[in-house]
């Protein structure tokens, strides 16, 4: 009977999202309506869209993780870099989207160089967004591993026993989101968003203040409490007086958190991720018109400091609160280690009170199924407008349009399962990984290359071409998996050695990864010169 409250208020929340997502279908039947919601949606609409997409299970799992575990709030400082990206992309990226009318955000690669560089530049996008999203998916799955740990604390769950009830889990999430997905189209997307956007809050609120109760002291307890040299820190430069210019060079590439990875490194990634990824800037384009979609965007980067703040004390508040309520069963890896990233849910089950229990699971499911859905419908739209019309052809009526795009839909639901699974089978055989470094850099490898093409199609009107944005691409990309130890991680695996490197090389850490793509990827384009004919074509089209 105790999780009879759990029960209703998760029946509610799903009533809530199908009703919203199916009464979306009659608004859906063409191409436009579909896949930008013909371009009418509210700003403030879009606004909660966006930050639905961002605050996937992982932040909300992985971001207590690192709060629990570093004990500060440095993680935040990359929301710099957030907001100064977001102002870039509104004055440069989003006008031009705007101006070309396009669909699929890589139309506009083909524009400006070629049909070449736009299925590359979209396969780069679909094959990214695919792992990336996939792996995402599998996180929640945590919270019903942890029930059936709870129902059994005698027994050991075998990793066998974990991947089964993952994949469970994982089919009922997906199927769920699918359908609302596939039949909605965008508009689903985007106003099942904003409920789950206003669930989410209410979650990480309600968390925020029943850990605050439960420590004593509160606030000024938890300052008590955690008394070491960079607990509570918000900065960080990363610089050590003690090491001369180039060994600090190389620690701070080293390092994930700092102020040089804020105004940086966070920068390109959020150029990359909130420009170049058809994913985000898909529902900034479901705008009336540029204006409101820059407000929307701006203003997500805002928000996203609240959200960022409460979502790391949350973790830090855990830690305070674990080391005065000590619980033998709380996750630990082989090492006998506390598994940070499930620390957050295995609270959520053991000790928040029925009701608002099912409040903060509704939460859970509604980032889930936020960055699912978009991720769904992404992928299915630029498969379609990149891929299938060329290859199947493109049907002469809207109705046959819409049907490719649902059976887009479908399809990415399916693969984005089967890589959920694969990352469920990793994640059980090595549980000591964290989350949020996995999810950003898959990212790093690929976003590199894609942002300096879009970047030399923006801000050149003579440099690049399909030839020479592949090589450039495939630049970028190998001296990214360099610097990362992308091939040291591989070759391990198989017993082996990856290339040497000198001693003074740092290994570079995932904020550092799309800017050392992007500017090694833009260098070599450039010397591309771009056709007379195409310099003409994209004169005309502007």
């Amino acid at each position: 009977m105790a999780y009879v409250a759990d029960i209703v208020v998760l029946l509610l929340y799903f009533g809530l999202v199908l009703g919203i997502g199916l009464s979306q279908r009659s608004k859906s039947g063409s191409m436009e309506g579909f896949a930008l919601g013909d371009r009418q949606i509210a700003w403030w609409a879009v606004l909660a869209s966006i930050l639905a997409a961002e605050i996937s299970a992982g932040t909300f799992f992985g971001t207590p993780g690192e709060g629990f575990s570093h004990r500060n709030f440095t993680y935040l400082q990359l929301i710099i870099g957030y907001l100064l990206a977001r102002v870039i992309v509104s004055a440069f990226f989003i006008p031009a989207f705007y101006r070309h009318n396009v669909v699929s955000i890589y139309e506009f690669l083909g524009i400006r160089f070629g049909p070449r560089t736009r299925r590359l530049g979209s396969a780069v996008f679909l094959v990214t967004r695919l792992l990336a999203s996939g792996t995402r998916l599998w996180v929640p799955t945590v919270l019903l591993v942890l029930l059936w740990r709870l129902a059994n604390p005698t027994e050991t769950i075998t990793p066998m026993q974990e991947f089964w009830l993952t994949g469970l889990a994982l089919l009922f999430v997906t199927l769920a989101t699918a359908v609302y997905t596939t039949v909605g189209g965008i508009r689903a997307v985007i106003w099942t968003d904003v409920l789950q956007i206003v669930v989410l809050f209410a979650a990480l609120g309600f968390s925020f203040f029943y850990l605050l109760t439960h420590i004593p002291g509160g606030w000024a307890g938890a300052h008590e409490k955690l008394q070491g040299h960079h607990d509570w820190q918000l900065f960080d430069s990363g610089v050590n007086p003690d090491l001369g210019f180039w060994a600090n060079v190389k620690s701070i590439l080293e390092q994930e958190y700092t102020l040089w990875a804020a105004f940086l490194g966070s920068t390109f990634v959020t150029l990359a991720t909130h420009g170049t990824d058809q994913d985000m800037v898909q529902r900034m384009l479901t705008a009336k018109n540029k204006r409101q979609s820059a407000v929307a965007t701006i203003l997500s980067g805002l928000a996203d400091i609240p959200i960022a703040w409460v979502v790391l004390a949350i973790g830090i508040l855990l830690n305070v609160f674990y080391a005065a309520n000590p619980d033998p069963l709380l996750p630990v890896d082989a090492k006998g280690n506390v598994q940070a990233n499930k620390v957050f849910p295995h609270f959520i089950l053991t000790v928040m009170p029925a009701g608002l229990r099912g409040l903060v699971l509704a939460g859970v499911l509604a980032t889930t199924m936020g960055s699912l859905s978009t991720a769904i419908n992404s992928l299915a739209t630029s498969y379609v407008r990149d891929f299938h019309f060329r290859w199947f052809g493109e049907p002469a009526d809207e109705r046959g349009r819409v049907r490719a795009l649902r059976l887009g839909t479908i399809l990415f639901s399916a693969l984005l399962v089967a890589v959920a699974l694969a990352t469920a089978w990793v994640s059980v055989q090595h549980p000591e990984l964290r989350i949020i470094p996995i999810i950003l850099g898959i990212f790093g490898y690929t976003y590199g290359s894609l942002l300096g093409i879009f970047m030399v199609g923006l801000f050149t009107r003579t440099r690049g071409n399909d030839f020479g944005n592949a090589i450039a691409m495939l630049s970028g990309f190998l001296v990214v998996a360099y610097l990362s130890g992308l091939d040291q991680s591989i070759a391990a695996n198989f017993g082996a050695k990856g290339f040497s490197r000198p001693s003074w090389m740092p290994i570079i850490e995932f904020p550092w990864r799309i800017l050392f793509g992007t500017v090694v990827t833009f260098t070599v384009a450039i010397f591309f010169r771009t056709p007379e004919e195409k310099q003409r074509e994209v004169s005309e089209a502007a």
